[in-house]
């Protein structure tokens, strides 16, 4: 076990070469370009024994992984924002297909207006595409998560793809430092062993995603959502080796101070770490806050948190994403999990941190007021309220807004 200081995109590359992929499809998009530039040298260094396939778009990065791992080869691409929309229709095939594909996202707002920053909006709106999905918070967990990836997608269980989430910028241009494991303690953990794969073979022709009648598709269907579902008892079961093997311990979900508090946030992302600062600094001046960090999007751990929240007076989501004339992604999942609990918390979301913004503590802070505000009434009045947004230039703008709203 080495220590470096690297960047998340740096973090990304190094697992990915760890991992032994056999084929990398690259198309550069910022802020994701260093991953696939990273993997570039390796292979051209001949450090990493994978063909390296330049392609001319998201779409055809996409493409390339499919087939490669329709003939039974490890592959991997990383995308963001446009590039993750613009390859969304193979996104869909390489879930049908069953495909154990590893893409890393780095989380970069979609367009318009024109941006290159961060929020979650990009992976979000592929939520119900059929892939699992982790969200990182430090470089390390970057690292980590894309050999679980590889590990988890594998699993005879599963057979789905999945993107390891890394915010753009905070995360992918942040430099820390990761421990990297040695290779061969590595294939211990991640061997390379078969599992449906491969479907494509000369000497047994086959013709894959043909037109399918109505008759069958239902069972299609409910065939991935039922190995969804299976993809958490995996994860339990991948994280906790993990842990024996590395010493790193990860879940689906990580709560932090729960004890007796009244409010608790959930969030997922880098963000977090703030999050995790503010509560440990309100928490030693008697606030009674909490935190609970989402690290899988895909499979939700929908159990876990509905007993994580139980007794909670209020729960405050901060999303990075938002639909249109509803709420963030997370909030969602996150009433639907608290559905059944009796008493019901209260639940407020806040939408925070588009399009680069900064989730700094001025914000959870200000998030925080709101929801004990919301406790003291009994009530919340709004459930979707923007405590970063600047009023000043919405009524500039002609609107007229709450403060917070």
């Amino acid at each position: 076990m080495s220590r470096q200081y690297m960047s998340g995109c740096q973090a990304v590359a190094s697992a990915v070469s760890l991992a032994e992929a056999d084929v990398i499809a690259a198309y550069p998009i910022t802020p994701q370009t260093s991953i696939v530039e990273s993997l570039a040298s390796m292979v051209a260094k001949g450090t990493l024994q994978a063909q390296m396939v330049h392609v001319e778009s998201e779409h055809s990065a996409m493409s390339v992984c499919v087939g490669a791992a329709c003939v039974g080869a490890r592959p991997f691409t990383a995308t963001c924002g446009q590039g993750l929309a613009y390859m969304k229709e193979p996104v869909f095939w390489a879930s049908g297909l069953r495909l154990p594909i590893v893409m890393a996202v780095t989380n970069r707002s979609l367009l318009g207006p024109n941006t290159i920053f961060c929020d979650h909006q990009d992976s979000v709106s592929t939520r119900d595409s059929g892939w699992m999905q982790l969200y990182a918070e430090t470089c390390q967990e970057t690292f980590d998560s894309i050999l679980l990836a590889y590990r988890i997608a594998e699993d005879a269980r599963v057979q789905l793809p999945i993107m390891v989430c890394l915010d753009g910028f905070f995360l992918s241009h942040l430099y820390e430092a990761v421990e990297i494991p040695e290779r061969e303690s590595v294939r211990r953990f991640l061997p390379k062993v078969p599992g449906r794969q491969p479907m494509l073979d000369p000497a047994d022709p086959k013709l894959l995603n043909v037109l399918v009648p109505p008759d069958y598709y239902t069972e299609f269907e409910y065939d991935k959502h039922h190995s969804m579902l299976q993809a958490a008892t995996c994860m339990d079961e991948v994280f906790e080796e993990f842990h024996g093997g590395f010493g790193r311990r990860l879940s689906r979900i990580e709560p932090f101070q729960l004890e007796g508090a009244d409010i608790v946030l959930v969030a997922m992302g880098s963000m977090t770490g703030t999050i995790r600062a503010v509560v440990r600094a309100m928490r030693a001046e008697g606030a009674r806050v909490g935190l609970l960090k989402v690290r899988s999007f895909r499979p939700f751990p929908e159990a876990e948190v509905r007993e994580l929240l139980r007794g909670a007076k209020a729960v405050a989501v901060l999303d990075r994403s938002i639909s249109f004339g509803s709420t963030g992604a997370l909030f969602q999942e996150v009433v639907r999990c608290l559905y059944p609990v009796e008493p019901k918390p209260l639940a407020i979301d806040f939408i925070v941190g588009l399009g680069g913004r900064d989730v700094g503590p001025a914000t959870v802070c200000k998030a925080i007021e709101s929801t004990q505000q919301a406790i003291v009434r009994g009530r919340v009045d709004r459930d979707v309220m923007w405590p970063d947004a600047r009023t000043d230039l919405l009524r500039r703008w002609g609107w007229e807004t709450h403060d917070g709203d």
